[in-house]
């Protein structure tokens, strides 16, 4: 159930369209299938291994101090529900980006390094919305919902990938804001549920 529920809101909040996938999404418009596969696949790697520092490094700290793990699961819930509502108020965005994807491999490496490890938002966003929910588990059940973010991660960008390239001319900006749609009533809904766990804890 935990993987499930892991799977589920990794896709969430790996879906919403930000830089990470405008990067997929513009490679697999203009470049070869061989070489989108290879860019989603780096930017998967990125993304993982941010996700394990944040749920992981979050989780030991919270471990040892309780006051922190109450203030974690506060803050993170809020959070949570204030990235889904911003999902909820965005507009249709536009396919354009400012990245160039006709790139060596090198590069899309440390472009892919750089937008996902020396993004602040996105490791504040993370440490905290993956760190209340490891304030919420048990270590073996911690494996597996961080097993299901992983998981999550894997088949969007690949789904995307290979989606994007096969019916590259039907993708319109209404369908990212149908995606940004779905994905912030399912965040909103989690975050709810972290608030209430957060409620009964200090009551």
């Amino acid at each position: 159930m935990n993987y499930l529920q892991g799977l589920i809101m990794g896709l969430a909040y790996v879906a919403p369209i930000g830089l990470q996938n405008l990067f997929v999404i513009n490679t697999a418009l203009t470049q070869t299938r061989k070489r989108a596969a290879a860019t989603a696949f780096i930017v998967i790697f990125f993304d993982v291994t941010l996700a394990l520092a944040c749920f992981f490094g979050i989780g030991a700290i919270m471990e040892k101090a309780r006051i922190i793990e109450i203030a974690v699961l506060l803050i993170g819930s809020l959070i949570v529900i204030w990235i889904g509502i911003s999902l909820l108020r965005t507009k249709e965005s536009s396919l354009e980006s400012s990245k160039d994807v006709n790139v060596p491999i090198l590069k899309v490496i440390s472009t892919a390094c750089v937008v996902t490890w020396f993004n602040p938002q996105a490791i504040i966003d993370g440490t905290m919305m993956l760190g209340a929910f490891r304030a919420t588990l048990p270590a073996a059940e911690g494996l597996k919902f961080i097993s299901g973010v992983a998981t999550a991660s894997f088949c969007w960008f690949i789904g995307v990938t290979f989606f994007i390239s096969i019916f590259s001319s039907r993708f319109s900006p209404r369908i990212l804001r149908i995606i940004n749609i779905i994905c912030g009533c399912i965040i909103v809904f989690y975050g709810l549920k972290l608030l209430y766990q957060f409620i009964q804890i200090v009551i």
